[in-house]
């Protein structure tokens, strides 16, 4: 490596967060980033800075336009915009108000073609013509790769660190490695492009994941060229990261890289002074659900609210992937069990999923309505009934006379009044299972499942069903609830996941206090498998999907909300203390830390000799140097792993991964009682390693050894499974 860079300072870093969700909201990623700022501005201030796309539609909003004052940031954007490269500068408007820099992709499209072209020259990276979606992603890690490499130049002597989450941004990786920019890189990516394609396409993944053909599967699916992309991030990162131990080992087989830790996903979690307050909100939620089953259910309401549990799941409408199938299979067995078992209590399960509608239907509206009135009816009489009844109450009526009838207070014109309110609730229709009127009703998966197994919310049903197509907000005329107060009000949360990288659904649940359901094939549930003894206890259900069939699977969710069915109401609240109980363990403020073990250890592989007598193998500890984080394990949920530090060590980093063996990321289903104890199947240790050759080569992986050269056979897989997307032969990218 040139000289100059020993001479960079790595204790004081600059931290560039890149991410195409970046005050863009899209999907999951955009809450990572945002939930995650706080505590990586408590560690870094003002030498943090996210990048991420321009969208006009949405930045006015979220950024407060500054002009910047590190002089060096101001030379690289003086001289990009000397160019014509248009781009905003600002705070985002988000707790902790970093700083955010984003690029308008547009102004440089003229670029495109150039840009595709030495993309293909410098990397064998194919793409396609007519991919916005990839053509964005080009011009965007260009300009990315175009500004890491001004800064680091007029930034010539301090450590400057470039976290990328996801192929949309992870193409300036290779691009940096290739040009020789002295910037530090780390890669996350939170799912795999081949492992949601696959899962989609209703493939036996997780038993085959060994076997499969990345080059042929991505081609045949026609995105073999952002495959390219993405694997080559995960190559050319000095450290490579996923959000969870299951993505880890997809990502091991699909990316062909074994990546070097996990850094779970994290909430920022506000404590309540008093255990009761969450308890509190729990109580005036679910009234408001109340209201809303009294209007949905009006004619057919007789079941006891009191006695009512409410079940929901939640999410992007992926109906196998979420496990929405499994959900609606194991309802309709529940129903039969709480029939059989001649239960009081009522079942009543949400699905919150968008869908294309076209509004909403005339009974959901009709139904609000008829019980509005009603209300409103009731609240007048109450006032009439109220002014008679201290009227009386305060005139004599001689000696004795201290009796009041009904017909004293509730005149026959109340009545009357009461009456045509009731007789408008009649009507000889069942509750719709439906809240909107769908844009395809015949074909909809989840309506036709539910017409399968007859879940009508007949009154002899103990478990009723509401779909709701559409996400929630407080300005819905049916359900007016954000999703937050929709949650508190619920008893159980339910998302049984065939493919779920991490699953914020479950986590958010926890963070509020609701028990839920999970899968040993989310991320979340793998984390809190490794995490604590009996999960079950703490209200954390992990239904097992990796070794059973799909029938046991089933059998094992509906055992687990009949288990949950008969909990008395004081063992419920008891749960919901234990499930509030365990929120530090998905604290930013716990697993922020493992972000910053990973910026070090790229920092050590990019600079080792500026770490020159921090030699774990000695027996000397590492000193992080990026700020405190405070212990937080709380006293009831007993951890699997005794004398850690904090939670965060839960999913810390590894370098002794080089080897493609599966069973370090499966998780709990992959151990035996004898060895539950040994410790996380990710233990930090840290080897001083360089990267010097890698980089001279631009090739290989940081610190894996020598580059092993493509196959003539690897080539002409590439070949064949490019041909099905351009009709071109080519060569396979970088691996």
């Amino acid at each position: 490596m040139p000289d100059d860079t020993l001479k960079r300072d790595v204790q004081n870093p600059i931290l560039f967060e890149c991410a195409w969700e970046v005050a863009n909201k899209v999907g999951g990623i955009y809450t990572v980033i945002k939930t995650k700022v706080p505590v990586t501005m408590q560690t870094y201030g003002d030498r943090y800075t996210l990048i991420g796309p321009l969208i006009y539609k949405t930045a006015p909003m979220e950024v407060e336009t500054q002009e910047p004052t590190d002089p060096a940031l101001v030379a690289t954007l003086q001289s990009m915009r000397a160019q014509g490269v248009k781009c905003l500068y600002g705070r985002w408007l988000i707790e902790g108000a970093p700083r955010v820099l984003l690029f308008d992709t547009g102004s440089q499209y003229h670029r495109l073609d150039e840009w595709k072209a030495d993309l293909w020259n410098l990397a064998g990276i194919p793409s396609p013509p007519n991919d916005h979606e990839t053509n964005e992603t080009i011009v965007f890690g260009y300009l990315v790769a175009w500004f890491l490499g001004e800064y680091v130049a007029h930034k010539a002597h301090t450590a400057v660190v470039a976290h990328f989450h996801e192929w949309q941004a992870g193409l300036a990786i290779p691009l940096a490695r290739k040009r020789h920019i002295d910037v530090t890189t780390v890669f996350t990516t939170h799912a795999t492009l081949l492992g949601r394609y696959l899962c989609a396409g209703s493939v036996d993944f997780y038993n085959n994941l060994s076997y499969f053909d990345v080059d042929h599967e991505a081609g045949k699916r026609g995105i073999y060229h952002r495959y390219c992309i993405e694997r080559a991030a995960a190559h050319c990162a000095d450290v490579f990261t996923t959000v969870s131990g299951i993505t880890a080992w997809e990502s091991e087989h699909l990316l062909k890289r074994k990546p070097d830790g996990v850094l779970p996903n994290g909430l920022n979690v506000v404590k309540f002074q008093a255990m009761h307050e969450f308890q509190n909100l729990h109580a005036t939620s679910k009234e408001k659900i109340n209201e809303f089953i009294r209007g949905h259910f009006y004619g057919h309401y007789d079941f006891d609210l009191e006695n009512t549990i409410y079940m929901f799941t939640a999410g992007r409408y992926e109906y196998r992937n979420k496990g929405v199938d499994m959900f609606i299979e194991s309802l309709a067995r529940l129903n039969h069990r709480l029939q059989q078992s001649q239960s009081k209590t009522t079942v009543v399960a949400f699905i919150i999923m968008p869908a294309a509608t076209n509004s909403y239907t005339v009974e959901a509206l009709k139904g609000q309505a008829v019980m509005k009135q009603l209300r409103d009816t009731v609240t007048e009489v109450q006032a009439r009934v109220g002014a008679r009844l201290f009227e009386h109450a305060a005139r004599f009526h001689g000696e004795g006379r201290t009796e009041v009838t009904p017909e004293d207070l509730l005149s026959a014109e109340d009545q009357v009044l009461l009456k045509r309110r009731i007789f408008a609730l009649k009507r000889h229709t069942l509750p719709p299972i439906v809240t909107h009127n769908m844009a395809d009703d015949s074909s909809d998966p989840i309506l036709n499942q539910l017409r399968r197994v007859r879940l009508f919310n007949t009154p002899g049903d103990r478990v009723k069903v509401i779909f709701h197509p559409e996400f929630l907000n407080s300005n819905n005329p049916i359900l007016g609830l954000d999703y937050e107060e929709f949650v508190r009000g619920c008893h159980l949360g339910v998302f049984p996941s065939y493919y779920e990288p991490w699953g914020y659904t479950p986590a958010e649940c926890t963070v509020m206090g609701i028990p839920s359901v999970t899968t040993n094939l989310s991320g979340f549930g793998c984390f809190m498998e490794d995490s604590i003894h009996n999960p079950s206890d703490e209200g954390i259900y992990i239904i097992d999907r990796r070794t059973t069939s799909i029938d046991e699977s089933v059998n094992a969710l509906t055992n687990s909300m009949f288990d949950f069915v008969k909990k008395t109401r004081r063992q419920r609240i008891n749960q919901r203390n234990r499930v509030e109980r365990l929120s530090p363990l998905l604290d930013w403020k716990n697993i922020g830390l493992e972000y910053e073990k990973a910026r070090m250890l790229a920092l050590r592989r990019a600079y080792p000799d500026a770490f020159i007598g921090l030699d774990e193998d000695n027996g000397e500890d590492v000193e992080w140097g990026f700020g405190e984080f405070p212990v937080s394990v709380q006293a009831s949920p007993k951890l699997r792993i005794s004398g850690l530090a904090t939670p965060g060590d839960l999913g810390t980093l590894t370098e002794e991964m080089q080897r493609l063996e599966t069973s370090d990321y499966k998780g709990h289903w992959s151990r035996t009682g004898d060895d539950e104890e040994d410790g996380y199947p990710f233990p930090l240790v840290m080897k001083v390693r360089s990267r010097a050759s890698s980089v001279m080569s631009g090739a290989s992986t940081p610190g894996g050894g020598a580059f092993k050269s493509l196959s003539e056979y690897d080539l002409q897989k590439a070949d064949a499974a490019l041909s099905q997307v351009n009709g071109v032969s080519t060569v396979s990218a970088i691996a």
